[in-house]
C-alpha cells in the first residue's frame, strides 16, 4: 500500500498494491497498522456509498462541527472522481487551501480526508459509485456545508456552474467567508 503526503498536512493519497493474473486482480484496500502509521489513533464507526447517475454530478462541500467531526477514507468503486480536501482549520497556515485526487475504480486510489477538513467532489463519470468510511455518525445537528463554488477557494471543479447537478441542500450552502461553525 503505498501513502502519499499531499501539499496540505492531514490529507494522504493511498494507493493500495494490486496483484494481478489472467482472471483479475486483488488488493488489500485497507490495513489499520498500516493506516495508524500515518493517521494515528484513527477508528472507522460508518460506512457510507453514494451512487451519481450521470456526469457532473457535485456532493459538497460537506463536514460535521468539531464535537462530531468526521474524517473520510473516500475511494471510487465505479467511475471516476475528482475528490477535495478542503482546509477550515482557521488556526491552520493552509487555511482555505485545498488538495484534489482524482479516484476511480481504474486506479483504486483513496483519499484519506481528516477531521477539519470540507469534503466535496464531482462525477467524471456517469454511474459513479463512492464508498466511504467515516470517524464519527452522521450528526444533523452538526451537519454543515460551504458552498462548492466559492470564487475564493480557487477550485477546479473540472465543469462549470450550469452544467454542475447539486442537491437543493448544496445549492444553499454559504461561502467560506461566512462560515461560522469551523474548526479552531
Amino acid at each position: 500500500m503505498l501513502v502519499e503526503k499531499l501539499s496540505i498536512q492531514g490529507p494522504l493519497l493511498i494507493t493500495p498494491r494490486r496483484h494481478e493474473d489472467r482472471r483479475g486482480w486483488f488488493c488489500e484496500t485497507f490495513r489499520e497498522d498500516v493506516f495508524a502509521l500515518h493517521a494515528p489513533n484513527v477508528r472507522f464507526v460508518q460506512h457510507n456509498q453514494s451512487f451519481s447517475r450521470s456526469k457532473g454530478v457535485v456532493r459538497g462541500l460537506h463536514f460535521q462541527t468539531p464535537l462530531a467531526a468526521q474524517g473520510k477514507l473516500v475511494r471510487c468503486l465505479r467511475g471516476a472522481i475528482r475528490d477535495i480536501a478542503l482546509d477550515i482549520r482557521r488556526s491552520s497556515p493552509t487555511f482555505g487551501r485545498h488538495v484534489a485526487a482524482e479516484l476511480s475504480a481504474e486506479n483504486g486510489r483513496q483519499l484519506w480526508v481528516p477531521e477539519g477538513f470540507a469534503h466535496g467532489f464531482v462525477t467524471l463519470t456517469d454511474n459513479a459509485e463512492v464508498f466511504y468510511q467515516v470517524t464519527d455518525y452522521y450528526n444533523p445537528e452538526s451537519d454543515r456545508g460551504i458552498a462548492w463554488n466559492d470564487p475564493a477557494l480557487n477550485i477546479e471543479w473540472g465543469i462549470g456552474e450550469a452544467e454542475a447537478v447539486l442537491s437543493d441542500k448544496d445549492r444553499g450552502h454559504p461561502i467560506l467567508a461566512d462560515q461560522a461553525d469551523l474548526f479552531p
